[in-house]
């Protein structure tokens, strides 16, 4: 499976795909996280450290003409086994830049490895039989950008508002625009009334592959700054989240 996590912002991507990834770990698969957003969600809702600075700057370096590459002897490969983190659950993280107390050249070095990482996925036969789950920062402009190369589905996490399902609609059309065999899974989150799955599935023309009801325990384990898997292990999150892994799992076997 190689998956992106997409969606608006505030539509609850990272804990979705932080609960998906540790799932899928838990049902044996070797899972690779992806988190391409400069902000510390995924890494917080999977229950993993923060990095005093990114992992990935000590593998790039700039070259002749100023521009960054890789340092000898490692490529994308090389970069996940040396610089990937570990996880709850056995999962494996991979960050792009955070802002430091250095300012922004950490963040272009590291961003640019993750960059080419991501980019050298496709032919690592290494990870051949891992799943490859990336969390996108919100809005389309990655997508747009080729931020998800890897991915053969898109997990497209809306919420019942308007913004939200513009925002989703964006999205799936730059992805398809781009690859037109790429699938798409609707998870509708935050949902609160009966109408509110089927109302997003009618907008964006897309089955829905798992409606995620609104869950008091999210709050409260972003209150308490924990992954909500420990925090609230039997949430209706959680089981949500389950039954989408079974969507997943099913889907990558035709």
């Amino acid at each position: 499976m190689r998956l992106a996590v997409v969606g608006k912002g505030g539509a609850g991507k990272s804990v979705i795909a932080a609960t998906l990834a540790r799932t899928l770990a838990r049902r044996g698969h070797r899972v690779l996280a992806l988190d391409s957003d400069p902000l510390p969600g995924l890494s917080l809702s999977l229950g993993a450290d923060v990095p005093a600075e990114p992992p990935l700057l000590a593998a790039a370096e700039r070259g002749e003409n100023n521009r960054w590459r890789f340092i000898h002897g490692v490529g994308p490969v090389r970069a996940i086994q040396r610089y990937a983190t570990d996880a709850p659950d056995g999962v494996r993280l991979l960050q792009i830049g955070k802002v430091t107390r250095e300012g922004m050249a950490p963040v272009m070095a590291a961003t640019q490895a993750f960059y080419m990482t991501i980019h050298g996925l496709g032919r690592a036969a290494t990870f051949h039989d891992w799943v490859i789950l990336g969390d996108l920062p919100a809005g389309p402009r990655q997508t747009a950008f080729d931020w998800a190369p890897y991915a053969e589905r898109y997990v497209l996490v809306v919420e019942p508002t308007w913004q939200s399902m513009l925002t989703a609609r964006r999205i799936t059309r730059i992805a398809r625009a781009a690859r037109a065999e790429v699938e798409m899974s609707l998870v509708v989150n935050k949902v609160a009334g009966e109408q509110d799955a089927p109302r997003v599935a009618d907008f964006l023309d897309l089955p829905v592959a798992v409606a995620v009801p609104v869950d008091e325990g999210v709050r409260s384990a972003e209150r308490a700054g924990a992954a909500l898997l420990d925090h609230a292990p039997d949430s209706p999150v959680v089981r949500a989240v389950e039954r989408l892994a079974d969507h997943l799992e099913g889907s990558s076997i035709h």
